[in-house]
């Protein structure tokens, strides 16, 4: 099987699903699922909306002092879950099990009114769009489960 092959095998089809949770983790960080995920569908041509490299993405890439070039073409080559895992884990400069929960919980816990003012703005018009009127956000998370009905 061609490496092309496989990474069609792994991608979503993000025009007819959803990326994981910002809440799951990979290589044990939050939003790296998801950015593989959008990785992954967008090398496939199946990421519908969605993009990779976006500022969610960018959050995680600089706190790992990752570069998102050399994490898209790792990914290009069709590698599984547990290889990108521990990838990540050897190229991203924090490596301190307490540097990560501690920032995974800072991002698990970061309210929409903690987000940069750009963020913000576009936060604002994001769930007016997307998430239901009844519905609380009480964590920037809570955006994306909310629209995309995990919670």
């Amino acid at each position: 099987m061609t490496p092309s092959d496989q990474l069609k095998l792994l991608a979503r089809d993000l025009k007819n699903s959803f990326p994981r949770s910002p809440r799951e983790t990979l290589g044990g960080f939050v939003l790296a699922a998801r950015s593989l995920d959008k990785c992954r569908a967008q090398l496939a041509g199946t990421n519908g909306e969605y993009h990779f490299n976006c500022p969610m993405d960018r959050i995680f890439f600089d706190f790992t002092e990752i570069d998102a070039d050399d994490f898209q073409e790792f990914v290009a080559i069709g590698t599984t879950d547990a290889e990108v895992g521990e990838w990540i884990a050897k190229h991203s400069e924090i490596s301190a099990r307490h540097e990560i929960v501690a920032w995974n919980n800072k991002m698990r816990c970061t309210r929409l009114c903690d987000l940069p003012s750009d963020l913000q703005v576009y936060m604002e018009d994001y769930c007016e769009k997307f998430v239901r009127k009844n519905r609380p956000v009480y964590v920037w998370f809570d955006v994306y489960d909310l629209e995309e009905q995990r919670l």
